[in-house]
């Protein structure tokens, strides 16, 4: 047999998880965790010991990183929990298109052109006001689960 009969398709993730284990009695505040299938920031940690028999439990209580929905779930401390794979990334804005979408500048030249405008108002109106301004804008994306969302804005002057 030779190589030739081998190939392979490279993927940028190399068939990574979307999520890792992770003890519940090792997550903190301000760490994430995957509640309802969702990716969250933990706002909350509380651990409750319980009778003779039973595990110690974790109440967690989470914001979704996309949705900014309230979410909880207690577990035992013992158990393994979901942790998603976050990223954030730091793209130039180029343009916005009527549809909503927008255009974003990556590190190595290419356009970036399957995102959304944010569906946050305030964060909305300060790409679309910035960007009529003439302003050079870059946007923070964040990535988990297989969804991006724009998160943050950073003007750096005037263009």
């Amino acid at each position: 047999m030779s190589d030739e009969e081998h190939q392979f398709e490279s993927k940028a993730d190399a068939g990574a998880s979307k999520t890792y284990p992770q003890q519940a009695g090792t997550i903190r505040k301000n760490g994430y965790i995957v509640i309802k299938g969702r990716p969250c920031k933990v706002v909350e940690v509380s651990t409750s010991k319980t009778g003779k028999h039973g595990h110690a439990k974790c109440h967690f209580v989470a914001i979704d990183i996309f949705t900014s929905k309230k979410l909880e779930d207690i577990v035992p401390s013992s158990h393994n929990c979901d942790v998603p794979h976050v990223n954030r990334t730091d793209y130039q804005l180029i343009d916005i298109s009527e549809d909503g979408f927008v255009s974003l500048l990556t590190d190595n030249g290419n356009t970036k052109d399957d995102l959304r405008l944010p569906t946050d108002e305030t964060l909305l109106t300060q790409i679309k006001d910035g960007f009529a301004e003439g302003k050079d804008l870059v946007v923070s994306v964040m990535s988990a689960m297989g969804e991006e969302q724009i998160n943050a804005l950073k003007d750096i002057g005037p263009k």
